[in-house]
């Protein structure tokens, strides 16, 4: 049993660790217009936006323990709605990026994503996604948002475990290019509630208390790092 382990961990590590062929341009660019095509269609984005939903909670609950806050408790919402909430001072450099988080996360995890496959680490992507929800799933505190991080988490299981590496490389291209492309689309939605007078307490006006800076310009911000994401990570992914 114990040469049976001494076998299998260095077989792991090597998978882990080792890099994987990239797939041809045209898996690269279907897997792109798969991603465009669940998150352009309102009907579709519904749905799928959920899942930009677990990245932005996520995101603002990983930067809430970095930056020495204590995370309590994420909520999912059917209508794609989340709450953090984080113990601390209601002010200061931690509150800040903790709030600055949640808009700008699934376009930075979709640039880390890129980075990863652009340096051929497919399953380390993989394993890192299956990592972050098993945490983030911790700390869900109602039945909704458990079954949307276990459906997420299980899928990239699935993937890793039991497909080959065709698949496995034009899942990871899909779920970076979704990221890539739905990180764009959360601070336009905001910015229209906002110009119809709503959303009056979302992450940019809660930055505008903290920071005494105009919301206007940390939605600017949060546009800038989403397209700037978009960018770069196309470039990687596209080889460009």
């Amino acid at each position: 049993m114990d040469s049976l382990a001494a076998l299998a961990l260095p077989d792991l590590w090597d998978r882990l660790t080792g890099t994987q062929p990239d797939p041809a341009l045209w898996v690269v660019l279907t897997m792109a217009a798969a991603a465009l095509a669940v998150v352009v269609p309102h009907t579709l984005w519904r749905i799928s936006r959920n899942a930009i939903t677990i990245a932005h909670e996520g995101g603002h609950g990983l930067i809430a323990l970095l930056t020495g806050r204590q995370l309590t408790g994420i909520r999912l919402h059917s209508d794609t709605s989340g709450l953090t909430v984080s113990r601390g001072k209601p002010y200061g450099l931690g509150m800040i990026l903790t709030a600055a988080a949640g808009y700008t996360a699934p376009s930075l995890l979709g640039l880390g994503g890129a980075a990863l496959l652009a340096a051929g680490r497919i399953t380390l992507l993989l394993w890192v996604a299956t990592a972050l929800l098993v945490a983030m799933l911790v700390m869900i505190r109602n039945a909704y948002g458990v079954l949307t991080v276990v459906l997420a988490g299980g899928a990239f299981l699935l993937v890793s475990w039991l497909t080959g590496p065709q698949v496995q490389a034009g899942f990871a291209y899909a779920v970076v290019w979704f990221l890539l492309f739905g990180g764009v689309r959360p601070p336009f939605e905001l910015q229209l509630k906002r110009s119809r007078g709503g959303a009056g307490d979302s992450d940019a006006d809660q930055l505008s208390r903290l920071t005494h800076v105009p919301a206007g310009l940390w939605l600017f911000l949060f546009h800038a790092v989403s397209l700037s994401s978009l960018i770069g990570g196309g470039r990687w992914l596209l080889q460009v």
